[in-house]
């Protein structure tokens, strides 16, 4: 029996959504770029892996550098799609399906196994390969294709601005976040509650700390959107972390949307939602649908007013022990941000960006 065919893939997009490209590449072989016009970072991942399974032949052995895609075959996301008919833990149509239902029927037929992850920008060239290649499509909008490798001039630049991958967009604000504290102690906190993932970026803010004007609002969730996709490319296991109540941090659950990184809402009570606002409990519901994780830290409901205030401290208190890095936008003025400042600069120190 022939070995598994051995693939790299790829996708890049020009802002998230925007023009994008997919791209495939065996080892000194063959390979295959292509472009979309209005796409994400997600489904450019998607689909370079199905496009491999259309083109090449017999079982694939797939290299990606996308949790989003290796982590669905790694812990079996589809399979609790599939039981639950296509909808996710929060009961919501299951993002991008009209990719993910063929790539599950082609891993389920035998074309390829769970994809083997590699670290994005680490030195593997073939990586690097299909990088420069996905890069092309999406900025040139174009599509390629070819029996041996590729030529320089089917590349497109390496760490290309604003192509949805490399270090695109790191401010010197984000650089400077990008030390985390020791693994040690990262460890020590893990130990004690195993639900704080790895790489732990907590962004939040006061309810009041979002801008009235549009377009105000719409520049600092550009600059979230920017500094978590500049800090994901440094730090491969980066989750960020957001309550999701109104104002700063439903702002960032749209900004990790807009940046393409894995995300968790972090809720204090099952269904915070029933004692909020008819419409921050519409944006609520929204993004909670469209996030990729959720944590839910208290299984009783608090029962009166005072007892929510407690329990929104007891979640305010566990974002700051599970935070690497934190980003908080505040206004100077509005006192919820001021108390967040204040908590996360004491639990991470130096690694606090304030975003005024």
């Amino acid at each position: 029996m022939a070995p598994p065919t051995i693939v790299y893939t790829d996708g890049a997009c020009s802002g998230n959504p925007g023009p994008g490209g997919w791209a495939w590449a065996v080892p000194g072989g063959a390979w295959a770029r292509g472009h979309d016009p209005d796409t994400t970072n997600q489904r450019m991942e998607l689909r370079a892996v199905l496009e491999a399974t259309r083109t090449l032949e017999g079982e694939l052995d797939v290299v990606t550098d996308s949790t989003y895609v290796a982590n669905c075959f790694r812990d079996g996301w589809w399979k609790g799609w599939e039981r639950r008919g296509w909808r996710n833990s929060q009961k919501q149509p299951v993002a991008n399906r009209d990719l993910w239902e063929p790539l599950i029927e082609a891993h389920k037929a035998g074309r390829f196994g769970v994809p083997r992850w590699v670290k994005g920008h680490s030195g593997d060239v073939m990586n690097d390969l299909v990088d420069r290649l996905a890069v092309a499509s999406a900025t040139r909008g174009d599509d390629g294709a070819g029996s041996t490798p590729p030529e320089d001039h089917e590349l497109g630049p390496a760490d290309a601005p604003g192509a949805g991958s490399g270090r695109a967009g790191l401010t010197a604000a984000a650089a400077r976040l990008a030390d985390m504290e020791p693994a040690e102690r990262r460890a020590e906190r893990r130990r004690r509650d195993g639900r704080i993932p790895a790489g732990t970026l907590c962004v939040t803010g006061g309810q009041r700390s979002v801008p009235e004007d549009p377009g105000e609002a719409g520049d600092l969730r550009r600059r979230l959107a920017e500094m978590m996709a500049g800090l994901a490319q440094i730090h491969d296991d980066l989750v960020v972390l957001t309550g999701l109540r109104p104002g700063a941090e439903a702002l960032a659950g749209r900004a990790a949307l807009d940046a393409g990184v894995d995300w968790v809402a972090v809720l204090p009570w099952p269904d915070p939602q029933d004692h909020m606002r008819f419409a921050d409990r519409d944006e609520f519901l929204a993004l909670r649908g469209q996030a990729p994780a959720e944590l839910v830290l208290e299984r009783k409901v608090p029962a009166t007013r005072a007892d929510r205030a407690k329990a929104l401290t007891r979640r305010d208190a566990w974002l700051a022990a599970a935070a690497d890095l934190a980003l908080v936008a505040w206004d100077g003025d509005d006192a919820d941000g001021g108390a967040f400042a204040r908590r996360l600069e004491k639990a991470v120190g130096d690694d606090l960006v304030v975003l005024w």
